[in-house]
């Protein structure tokens, strides 16, 4: 029998006065693991509209969407789960609304935070290479497959 396929999803990195915007996408809070905002691709949608839509539901905010800076692949030992994310550069969209407050129109974050570098290494998260990615400028970067642990 033929494994099921990885799942297919894209991330956003926002970084806004050396802040990066993370959230916990974990259900009920079930996990303290922060991540970039973002979700998986639905089929016959670009993979920035997919972002967009995805930022959208999380945080309530409008971007663009702008080159891509990671490949991530997660899995997890225990299960069958294998996702690839692409993470986007994007910016939020200039004089667009900036929610105090979000809910999730999927249930899924449960938190959003702004956080800078010296934050966000003393913040559980995934990838390893996010602020490496977020705060230093470079090359398109590949993080082969990674376990992920809650």
């Amino acid at each position: 029998m033929r494994p099921k396929s990885p799942r297919l999803a894209v991330r956003a990195i926002i970084v806004e006065e050396d802040r990066l915007l993370v959230v916990n996408a974990w259900p009920d809070g079930q996990s303290p693991l922060m991540c970039a905002p973002g979700g998986g691709v639905e089929v016959g949608s670009s993979l920035p509209a997919n972002l967009i839509r995805e930022v959208y539901e999380e945080t309530g905010l409008e971007i663009e969407v702008g080159d891509v800076c990671l490949v991530n692949e997660f899995h997890d030992p225990g299960s069958s789960f294998h996702q690839v994310d692409v993470y986007f550069r994007c910016v939020v969209v200039p004089g667009s609304a900036r929610p105090d407050t979000w809910t999730d129109s999927e249930a899924i974050v449960t938190q959003r935070r702004w956080l800078t570098k010296a934050q966000l290494q003393q913040t559980p998260h995934k990838p390893d290479s996010l602020g490496a990615v977020a705060f230093d400028s470079g090359a398109i970067t590949y993080d082969p497959l990674e376990p992920l642990v809650r």
